[in-house]
């Protein structure tokens, strides 16, 4: 069972000394104060004092070797959020840059009231922008999760596996990215304690009783290891742990294993004094037992982009056991240990330029998507690719390394290397022969590219590639090219249906009040206008009949007022109220397709249908399986406003009295209106009911199936599709 340590202000100054002796310690001091102040007569639901929590992120960020700043931050983080304390008065006591920090931990904190994913989605575009500006910020957000996650047996247990689940699937590969193994992987094991509590109970109890037997192997293994590398003169200190629990719990569940069919338990660690010896150690060990094919890996010469470095092997120990050793210097092993925070140095009080710094390479790569990609759920999709991956290293032909998420293709290779090219792609040759586009590049592969000019991607690419950057250029490629399409279609059309009524065509270019008109919908220009009527936004006839003439026959008419664009249901509607957010499209027309009647909450897609805007089908539609997949493209519910859909749901129960007056009556209780029902029966005495129900959302929907299925005799309930 965890239990939360008791952590003193003296030992956090002792810590920060020990790393830093000129550091400011009267401003550890200060708002350590402050904050027992903030915090008097707060209570954690462990009963314990409030104050222990922001002592122990202190503690944590002591522990990385960070600045004062940033552990004064770790003591404030709360102050704002959870007292009376406000930013003003923390920069008047301490000065800027503690302000800066714990304004930024505390704008990420407050979130809107939300669905869950709408809130975790929002939740990291706040986290990527605060990355941008300080990845301090993301450095006390880490500890300040750590140290949640180390008393969370005291949350409610709903909570507990939300909270977990959240830590595994992005907190702990954050701590990774940064290099953050340690808390990486105390983070994994204590999300493992609460997403799967009898696995790891079995886990522990295993390593308890194995203990014994598996500390004598690990002693008789460094003893070798220490008296091989002394005959060769090299100073070496050896080290043996067990792998952590989730690591065996992954392989347990990946290779179908239970834990005594596990032999490589122990990770063996030998630290060195240089570069060069690090080499030589690896060749004594290789003369000493037999290397696994395939299970070394070279992160000295290739580094991942946290900075790590460090010589992996897999060999044959004594008694055939297999045991992974990785060989490192002392400067390699402090930055596995504490990332990214060991390259944090400080001038004069300003810390690195980060921008600048080659380390932060893969951070202004997701800030630039995050600047381009809108919809907060596709930048969390996007940054779980980007920032949690298991990298491939690749070269140009050149001999340039390019390090691309496992599972890229060359045209995110491609991507990487230039827009440009990434657009002109036909073609890849990996070591010198061709593959298809789809190939999974592997570490070690030469890549070169091959492009014809005046070629541009293909929306099918969007299946298969892996990186963000090249999702976005080809979206914007897309999007680009349909608007293309819009402004020709739109110009045939005003052409065709103005010369049908002798109408000069250069009427539209003069008249600034039509522009004036339709400023707010971001129609300023002639192109404009023109991509607006393609796309079904604006009818021509409404131009038409701004300019015609009246005829004799049709009497003095007046020119009628301009009707805002067609945005939903072929009605005039506000911006705001279309419910649907298309790829790239602002306030489009937009219909929903009767074929599957999509409701708020499904996935959806949208259908380019010619000069009438975009059809809205669920992402399983049929239909999409067989349309034009150029013409499929991204669409999202934005939460503004729900259409109400006329859904089908078969009933199935038995056939006896009042059964269904009790369905019926449990349909109105959700005050969901019934459109129309059918009713048969079958030979074996059950009835099937199809009711057309009319609902809002798929939260609705599937609240009254569950009602419905609580109903006594009900067999089954089923959403159907037309």
């Amino acid at each position: 069972m965890t239990t939360s340590i008791i952590v003193r202000v003296n030992d956090i100054i002792d810590q920060i000394i020990s790393y830093n002796p000129d550091a400011d310690i009267d401003l550890i001091r200060k708002a350590y104060v402050f904050s027992a102040k903030a915090h008097q007569g707060q209570v954690r639901l462990s009963g314990e004092p409030y104050l222990n929590h922001p002592l122990g992120v202190a503690k944590i960020l002591a522990d990385l070797s960070l600045d004062e700043y940033t552990v004064a931050t770790g003591l404030l983080h709360d102050t704002i959020e959870d007292t009376i304390a406000t930013v003003d008065e923390i920069r008047t006591l301490f000065g800027k840059e503690v302000a800066f920090l714990v304004d930024g931990v505390t704008k990420i904190s407050k979130l809107p009231s939300q669905s869950r994913e709408d809130q975790q989605a929002e939740n990291f575009r706040k986290m990527i922008l605060a990355m941008s500006s300080d990845i301090r910020v993301i450095l006390i957000k880490l500890a300040d999760r750590m140290n949640n996650m180390r008393t969370l047996q005291y949350v409610p247990a709903e909570r507990q596996q939300r909270i977990a689940e959240e830590t595994l699937s992005i907190y702990a590969p954050l701590a990774n990215r940064l290099g953050l193994f340690q808390m990486k992987r105390e983070l994994e094991d204590l999300s493992l304690r609460y997403l799967h509590p009898a696995a790891y109970q079995e886990i522990e109890r295993n390593l308890v009783v194995t203990a014994e037997q598996r500390d004598r192997y690990v002693q008789e293994v460094i003893g070798i290891i220490q008296e091989k590398l002394n005959q060769f003169g090299i100073q070496a200190v050896v080290t043996g742990r067990p792998k952590h629990m989730y690591s065996i719990y992954t392989k347990m569940l990946k290779q179908n294993l239970n834990f005594n069919q596990i032999y490589d338990l122990t990770a063996f660690r030998i630290i060195v004094q240089t570069r060069q010896e690090c080499y030589e150690v690896l060749g004594i060990i290789h003369s000493l037992w037999k290397p696994i094919p395939g299970r070394f890996k070279d992160y000295i010469s290739l580094p991942k982009a946290n900075m790590y470095q460090s010589l992996h092997t897999t060999v044959v120990g004594p008694y055939g056991q297999r045991i992974e050793i990785q060989i490192r210097t002392e400067e390699m092993d402090r930055i596995a240990k504490i990332g990214i925070a060991a390259h944090w140095k400080y001038k004069e009080g300003r810390h690195i330029e980060q921008k600048s710094d080659y380390r932060f390479a893969w951070l202004q790569q997701i800030i630039e998507s995050q600047a381009e990609v809108k919809d907060s759920h596709q930048l969390l999709e996007a940054f779980k690719v980007d920032v949690f991956p298991d990298e491939v290293y690749v070269f140009t032909p050149a001999g340039d390394v390019i390090e691309l998420p496992k599972g890229s293709t060359p045209i995110d290779f491609a991507y990487r290397i230039h827009t440009d090219i990434g657009h002109r792609c036909i073609g890849a040759k990996i070591n010198g022969t061709m593959v298809p586009l789809r190939y999974e590049l592997q570490s070690g592969d030469v890549v070169e590219i091959l492009t014809q000019a005046h070629h541009g991607p293909s929306r099918d690419w969007l299946k298969f590639v892996k990186t963000t950057r090249a999702k976005t250029k080809i979206r914007q490629w897309i999007n680009q090219q349909e608007r293309e399409r819009g402004i020709a279609l739109g110009k045939e059309i005003c052409e065709k249906e103005f010369k049908k009524y002798r109408i000069s065509i250069a009427l539209l270019q003069k008249d600034q009040d039509l522009f004036k008109h339709y400023a707010v919908e971001n129609i300023r220009t002639l192109d404009d206008l023109y991509a607006a009527v393609g796309q079904g936004r604006i009818s021509v006839r409404q131009l038409v009949h701004r300019y015609r003439v009246p005829t004799r026959q049709e009497g003095g008419i007046s020119r009628p007022s301009l009707e805002p664009p067609i945005t939903q249901r072929g009605e005039g509607r506000e911006k705001q109220d279309t419910g649907i957010s298309i790829d790239g499209l602002d306030n489009i027309l937009v219909r929903y397709g009767k074929c599957c009647n999509p409701i708020y909450g499904d996935r959806i897609k949208g259908f380019i249908t010619r000069g009438r805007g975009v059809t809205v089908h669920t992402a399983d539609c049929p239909f999409l399986t067989y349309a034009d997949q150029e013409r499929i493209i991204d669409a999202q519910w934005d939460g503004r406003s729900r259409h109400v859909a006329t859904v089908p749901l078969e009933v199935i129960c038995e056939d006896k009295k009042g059964i269904l007056a009790t369905i019926t009556t449990v349909i109105a209780a959700a005050e969901i209106n019934i459109a129309n029902a059918t009713v048969r029966t079958t030979p074996d005495k059950k009835a099937v009911n199809v009711f057309m129900v009319d609902v809002t959302s798929l939260e609705q929907l599937e609240a009254v199936i569950a009602a419905i299925k609580n109903v006594k005799g009900v067999l089954k309930v089923t959403r159907l599709h037309n």
